[in-house]
């Protein structure tokens, strides 16, 4: 049986959380940009929990515009599809908490007042799902709807550039450019009435990503030769929020975990993903803000705050920061999950002091360094769930760009702080250059070679580092891109002992492996602290 609106009384798994039938008359009062597994796992999770509690009262126009994917799923499902939400929380943590194996409805106690929490729901906060592409028209339709009142987006840290669009194109090329033109389409449909203002959220992971999403608008404007009138209404009436998403939804699990979970629930569906039980999102806003995002009352994992610069930068570093430097190396090293390198004691232990020793005391924001270990060790736990498969390929994608907002910034710090090279930083970055080495182009996609067997480099610098590695050997490239200002905003070479331990590091990998790099790695760390 196929997941969809008509089935739903199908629907026989005890201790399913379904939709009741008045949600799907509720107006629509958000658009979206971006059908990933991320927005589905946080934000419309959020708006689906606040409509069933009757709070928010709305539901969710998504925009989809990437070739890639299956939107068909979304017409097949009616848009509703399922979330699986696993791993060790509070006895308050979701709509129930039950064990996996005890039997819906009870809860398993591992101690601490913690409890096993496995709930599957049915999401039903998305109305449609539009394209871009061919139906530009039906998608600026929906800014004549005075309910829509919010925007919400995640088009990948590069989605938030600006190129020198033009609106009336069908549609524009960027998302800035898509975002212009609804919001021109609104202030005209409503001739700039001050009730007619949005609230746009953008969750890309970007230091200020509303306030950079605002000014690549304004510049927008002037590109297009807008009116006055209209800039005077986006300044007045619209406000961009600075937002930060944390919650690891890695999305569809493999065929089996698929299978079996599809064989609990007695249907399929096409968009089931997995989800850790922690959620946040964080927004910058005021009480204005805040009577329009009325969801937020819903769950306590919403917060709005004038500032939320800790929230971003514990996450940012400790969180996304971590990953980014522990994800080529774990994969080179053979692991492909999060939890199944965390069951390995050298790359746990490798991961652990990375987090707590180098990367939690260089945080460049004021943070207590108590706090910033509280919240590692959070992490940590998270990292270790043993319900969520996160994949460290699907990590890698936009390596470089990471590597740069998350990761160069605390290295920099730590220099201010110590004149002398981090040396689990140094083998994170070099298993990152390691990793960026292609050995072909098939189909326009760059592939590496790691034991034998390809794998994609996903990275807008996948061409600009296949030619560095034709072209230089290893010593040389690191040379190279330390020097790259214009990759890193800086000239790393000059980081006393860096390029040096760096390059020590990615010769152990080559001729050693990624797994000796690790074991030998643990034996000089703990030599160095005795």
């Amino acid at each position: 049986m196929q997941l969809s609106k008509e089935n739903l009384d199908n629907v026989k798994a005890a201790g399913t959380i379904k939709p009741a039938a008045a949600i799907f008359a509720l107006p629509e009062k958000v658009l979206q940009f971006g059908t990933g597994v991320l927005l589905r796992g946080l934000p419309d999770y959020f708006i689906d929990k606040a409509n069933r509690q009757g709070i928010f009262n709305g539901r969710i126009v998504v925009v989809k515009s990437t070739d890639g994917g299956d939107a068909g799923a979304f017409d097949r499902q009616d848009g509703l599809y399922t979330l699986c939400v696993r791993g060790i929380g509070s006895a308050s943590d979701g709509d129930v908490a039950r064990g996996d194996q005890a039997g819906h409805g009870q809860a398993l106690r591992p101690g601490n007042g913690k409890v096993i929490v496995s709930e599957n729901i049915i999401c039903s906060a998305i109305s449609r799902v539009l394209s871009a592409k061919e139906q530009w028209a039906e998608i600026l339709q929906c800014a004549h709807n005075p309910e829509m009142q919010i925007i919400i987006s995640n088009t990948t840290e590069v989605g938030i550039q600006l190129t020198e669009d033009n609106i009336l194109s069908t549609p524009p090329v960027s998302f800035p450019g898509k975002l212009l033109a609804f919001l021109y389409e609104r202030y005209q449909a409503f001739k700039g009435s001050a009730e007619s203002g949005m609230v746009i959220v953008p969750t890309e992971l970007i230091v200020d990503n509303g306030k950079k999403l605002a000014a690549i608008i304004a510049e927008l404007v002037k590109i297009n030769k807008l009116e006055d009138a209209f800039t005077h209404w986006l300044n007045e009436h619209c406000r961009f929020c600075s937002s930060l998403v944390d919650r690891i939804v890695p999305g569809r699990p493999d065929a089996p975990a698929t299978q079996k979970l599809q064989a609990e629930l007695g249907y399929t569906d096409g968009l089931l993903s997995i989800s850790e039980v922690y959620r946040l999102w964080a927004i910058e806003g005021d009480e204005k803000v805040q009577s329009v995002l009325s969801f937020a009352k819903a769950d306590p994992g919403v917060i709005i705050r004038p500032d939320i610069g800790i929230f971003r930068e514990l996450k940012l570093r400790l969180l996304n920061g971590t990953h980014t430097l522990s994800c080529g190396l774990a994969f080179l090293a053979g692991f492909g999950t999060v939890k199944t390198a965390m069951d390995d004691p050298y790359f746990s232990s490798f991961l652990e002091d990375l987090m707590l020793k180098e990367i939690a005391p260089a945080i460049p924001y004021a943070i207590p360094l108590g706090a910033a270990k509280e919240f590692g060790l959070q992490v940590l736990d998270r990292f270790r769930n043993p319900y969520i498969q996160h994949q460290w390929i699907s990590i890698t994608m936009q390596y470089s760009s990471k590597m740069k907002m998350r990761d160069i910034p605390v290295l920099l710090r730590q220099y201010e702080r110590h004149a002398e090279a981090p040396p689990r930083f140094a083998l994170g970055f070099a298993a990152y250059l390691l990793f960026m080495r292609a050995v072909k182009k098939e189909q326009q996609v760059y592939m590496g070679d790691s034991n034998g067997k390809p794998y994609p480099i996903n990275d807008d610098k996948a061409g600009h580092f296949y030619q560095l590695w034709q072209d230089h050997a290893p010593e040389a490239l690191v040379e190279v891109v330390l020097k790259d200002k214009e990759l890193w905003g800086a000239d790393l070479f000059q980081l006393k002992g860096f390029a040096k331990a760096v390059t020590q590091m990615l010769n152990t990998l080559m001729t050693k492996g990624a797994k000796t790099a690790l074991a030998e790695s643990a034996l000089v760390y703990k030599k160095n602290s005795l």
